[in-house]
């Protein structure tokens, strides 16, 4: 499977679009743009043996830390295992910031990006060695995404590490069982959940604390979140396209056709996954191996197919996640701790590992043609999914737009969904919401924001 050819699309534009040219500017008035921290570019090595903290929630990353330190006796990198981003790693990253207490290197997903750089959380490492002359190693669209799209110009604020395209994990006895066809459209979907309830079992589960998941949806049906407006923002949370997939899925909840009391990555759903409780997930690439080390009971009764479109015979796919490794502001060994970081998203063994361990699809050119992403995978009844992966990567909107205080909004979506799958409002009123509170966010950061 040529993964390249699929992915060469994405590098004709900046996933993060416009947001690049007004982070510039915010920088200026929150902290952490170059400006800020000119004193401290330069990233000259440290003398000595270094230990250098990192946070990361990547399954198996034990296994590369252990790797690295046992190549690399002078510096050693100590793992803190922690939860996904949005479920409390970035406050409390944001937390140890403020207190001078902040690890070396830390996960960061694409989307945080900007706010932590707003917020002076990041370190540039353009300078530090060997950083610059990486960039072409990975692909195109993830570099924008840590240069801001300013080719370096402005700083590099962190390695790229992986993906996230979507598509439909699907226990595929159970639909089998019941005649089912994997739905191709959002319809068939919910037609499919119908059946799927009368036989005792839910279609999939709503998550009340996943809103980067719930983003990757409205990423499907095109409905940025951010635009840009000269140099103000325009915040389009509550569009169109946002309010046809919260009313979508609102008409779920109510009919009772979805799951609402299993969180994400929580043990409750891991034992609906294994009891045929739930039987569908739209994840993204790396969510292979949580159903795979989670579910271990259900080995080769799963499939995986694109996700179901809005309209019959589109190809659009949404994103849910993608990382880097970001070294934070504050670190007294830079030079360290990039180099780890890149040796992390470069080295054949390490790309090998997290993808292994971790279900990374990797951002690097190089872990592209990992032999694993080629093969079929037992756990999936043999399929090659990755070839259904390959796809949506090539099928994602890269024109979607971050803003600069994604944390913010993504706590404002999840806070509203909460109450909303508790029965307070409706999704829709969520969006409506989440666009006021982004706003008033924005301004905030003395940030303009457009009518």
């Amino acid at each position: 499977m040529a993964m390249r050819a699929h992915l060469s699309p994405m590098a004709r534009r900046c996933m993060i679009g416009a947001a690049v040219v007004a982070l510039t500017a915010a920088t200026g008035c929150g902290g952490g743009g170059k400006d800020d921290a000119a004193a401290d570019v330069s990233c000259e090595p440290s003398s000595g043996k270094v230990t250098l903290q990192y946070w990361s929630w990547v399954p198996g990353m034990q296994e590369a830390v252990d790797l690295w330190n046992g190549q690399n006796p002078d510096v050693q990198v100590k793992l803190k295992t922690t939860p996904a981003g949005n479920a409390g790693t970035y406050q409390n990253m944001s937390n140890a910031l403020k207190a001078d207490k902040a690890p070396d290197l830390g996960q960061i997903e694409y989307d945080s990006l900007a706010s932590f750089r707003l917020k002076g959380g990041l370190r540039d490492i353009a300078e530090c060695p060997g950083v610059s002359e990486a960039q072409e190693k990975f692909v195109d669209w993830t570099r924008s995404q840590v240069d801001f799209g300013a080719g370096g110009e402005d700083g590099i604020w962190a390695v790229p590490q992986d993906t996230g395209p979507m598509a439909m994990f699907y226990r595929k006895d159970v639909f089998d069982e019941l005649g089912l066809k994997a739905p191709t459209t959002w319809e068939e979907y919910a037609a499919a959940a119908r059946e799927i309830k009368q036989d005792g079992k839910y279609i999939t589960h709503f998550s009340q604390t996943d809103p980067n998941w719930f983003t990757g949806l409205l990423w499907q049906n095109r409905a940025t979140m951010f635009e840009r407006d000269g140099e103000a923002w325009k915040v389009t949370v509550d569009r169109p396209e946002s309010r046809q997939v919260a009313d979508y899925w609102q008409k779920l909840i109510d009919d009772e056709l979805v799951a609402t009391d299993l969180q994400g990555f929580s043990p409750a759903l891991y034992k609906a996954w294994n009891s045929g409780e739930v039987v569908t997930w739209i994840s993204a690439a790396w969510g292979y191996s949580t159903i795979r080390d989670n579910a271990k009971s259900t080995d080769g009764k799963w499939a995986v197919a694109p996700m179901p479109q809005w309209n019959a015979g589109d190809q659009r796919a949404g994103n849910w996640g993608g990382s880097t490794t970001a070294v934070l502001s504050g670190t007294e060994h830079p030079a360290e701790a990039a180099e780890f970081a890149l040796w992390l998203n470069t080295d054949p063994e390490a790309l090998e590992i997290l993808n292994r361990e971790g279900g990374l699809y990797p951002a690097a050119t190089a872990g592209l043609d990992l032999p694993a992403l080629k093969q079929p995978v037992d756990f999936y009844g043999g399929q090659r999914i990755f070839d259904v992966f390959a796809q949506a990567s090539a099928d994602v909107d890269t024109d979607f737009t971050w803003g600069p205080t994604m944390t913010d909004t993504y706590r404002f979506l999840g806070d509203g969904t909460a109450g909303a799958v508790g029965g307070e409002g409706t999704l829709g009123d969520v969006l409506e919401q989440t666009q006021s509170q982004s706003a008033d966010s924005l301004r905030k950061q003395s940030l303009d924001v457009a009518d």
